[in-house]
């Protein structure tokens, strides 16, 4: 149980860190409009804290995979398990936080962003599995 637990905790962690890059490129309008800062500013910042939540997530994915799932093969239900926790954050902040104004709402090709991510994150995931399995410990000394 305690097992079953941890997987869903991660497989949460993941979907948490799709959906703060998802709610980002959705609300760069509201950002800009609320900080006051330029549309490219607020852009060329976003971009910088995406690659860095990405750099430090995935360093972090990778020692919780390793501490807390390490030898079991059932980690890699977590390629599938981040999905309908990202399908709850996102209903949430959509329930929470609605676009009020119609110059808020994100351009069309933020969405086929948003499905060529969700294409690709499984296998980020495996990859972060994959990693977080090998044996990095040398013999040499």
């Amino acid at each position: 149980m305690r097992y079953f637990i941890k997987l869903n905790v991660l497989s949460a962690f993941y979907a948490f860190m799709l959906f703060v890059v998802i709610g980002l490129l959705v609300n760069i309008y509201r950002i800009s409009r609320i900080s006051g800062l330029e549309l490219g500013k607020v852009d060329n910042l976003l971009l910088i804290f995406m690659l860095v939540l990405f750099i430090f997530s995935s360093i972090g994915f990778v020692w919780i995979t390793k501490k807390y799932l390490n030898g079991k093969k059932s980690k890699y239900f977590t390629a599938i398990l981040w999905y309908p926790y990202l399908f709850l954050f996102v209903n949430l902040f959509a329930i929470w936080f609605p676009i009020t104004e119609a110059a808020d709402k994100p351009a069309p090709v933020t969405g086929l962003i948003i499905i060529g991510a969700m294409i690709i994150y499984p296998f980020y995931i495996v990859i972060i599995n994959i990693i977080a399995s090998i044996n990095f410990k040398s013999d040499a000394g």
